[in-house]
């Protein structure tokens, strides 16, 4: 066999995918300067942008998921599957890698179940403590199965499942400024309490709503301030009604946040929608958070994630429709509780797995050098 290492990394859609995809092709370069890394990612999805700024190549499918609500839509959808099944073969005949890897997302169904088909060997990487169909059906022939959450044998082949965690953003784990200094940057004083509000990229109606109810209560505020991404979707409608409603001094607002690093770091607790990476963002910062399920999202796994922290006390759940009347009075209380706090950040703390990408990464090139 060549020394040349030849890897495959398929899905994104969203920043939880991608973030840990290429956590993931990182730590193999690191280990393997002289390995091939390509993606495959979804025509038209973030991956198309995201990946190529990280420094890699991507093909992309021209795949869509099924639509739930309007099923005569999904005709143009399996012909889109058929395409991508075409397409992906061809990719990986020119490609020729040792291992696939699958880390969730519209092209990885198509790309792993053609690599396996193939006889290259593959490697998922799921997420949620709720696998998906798609990683369900995977798993019957993956070579191995990369999980961060205990239970996973009820979805997936007990023999064949590692328990790595998520790899998470680069940077994040070494703040770059003092609690004080990040707190600063955000046009905040330092010495009060802080709350972070972070609904995606996209933002989420729900968490911003629930600021806009509360505004009176916000302002009331003499020892806790707050730190609101409000997402670009929403941004505005929501400085329209800033402009007629009065921003508050104790509330920073912002459509996106781009170094997360410091927002972290100036947070005494985190209100977020509970996404695997987000999560595990949390887990490596021992970060106490205030988890918002979103209920747009397939098998309502970001509820069964809050769920799975929620049982061993290392969150705080509110359900989405609850959220509006709940979220910010229980937000001020419990920034007020030094035991809960402690509490809350010693109990996630314990739930991280820092070594993920590397662990990952090792599992892959394992796989591939017996190629």
């Amino acid at each position: 066999m060549s020394d040349e290492l030849r890897i495959i990394i398929s899905g994104g859609g969203t920043g939880g995918h991608i973030f840990p995809a290429v956590s993931i092709a990182d730590a193999i370069r690191r280990k393997r300067p002289e390995a091939k890394i390509l993606f495959v990612g979804a025509e038209g999805r973030m991956e198309m942008q995201r990946v190529p700024a990280a420094g890699y190549d991507i093909k992309g499918l021209p795949i869509a998921g099924f639509d739930r609500k309007r099923l005569w839509k999904n005709f143009a959808v399996v012909m889109k599957i058929i395409k991508s099944r075409r397409l992906a073969a061809g990719i990986l005949k020119d490609f020729r890698p040792q291992v696939a890897v699958g880390v969730g997302g519209y092209a990885s169904g198509p790309t792993l179940n053609v690599a396996e088909s193939m006889g290259v060997p593959t490697v998922l990487q799921e997420q949620n403590s709720y696998a998906g169909v798609t990683n369900k059906l995977l798993a019957k022939k993956a070579a191995k199965i990369c999980v961060a959450y205990d239970g996973m044998e009820r979805f997936f082949p007990a023999d064949r499942i590692l328990l790595t965690g998520n790899p998470v953003r680069a940077g994040l784990a070494a703040p770059k400024c003092t609690k004080e200094e990040a707190v600063k940057t955000f046009g905040l004083q330092p010495g009060k309490r802080t709350v972070l509000l972070i609904g995606g990229s996209l933002g989420a109606r729900t968490m911003n709503e629930s600021v806009l109810g509360n505004l009176p209560l916000i302002k009331a505020q003499t020892d806790v301030q707050f730190i609101w991404q409000t997402g670009k979707y929403y941004s505005a409608e929501i400085n329209e009604e800033m402009s007629r409603r009065g921003k508050p001094e104790n509330l920073y607002f912002s459509d996106f946040i781009s170094d997360m690093a410091t927002a972290y770091a100036a947070a005494d607790l985190v209100i977020s929608r509970a996404g695997a990476g987000s999560i595990s963002e949390f887990c490596l910062l021992g970060k106490p958070v205030i988890l918002v399920p979103s209920p747009n999202v397939s098998e309502d796994h970001q509820t069964k994630n809050a769920l799975a922290l929620v049982q061993k006390d290392a969150a705080i759940y509110v359900p989405d429709d609850n959220a509006r009347r709940t979220l910010l009075p229980l937000a001020i209380n419990t920034v007020n509780d030094d035991a809960k706090l402690k509490s809350l950040a010693e109990n996630i703390l314990k739930l991280a797995k820092p070594n993920a990408a590397d662990d990952i990464a090792d599992i892959v090139i394992a796989l591939a050098e017996k190629r």
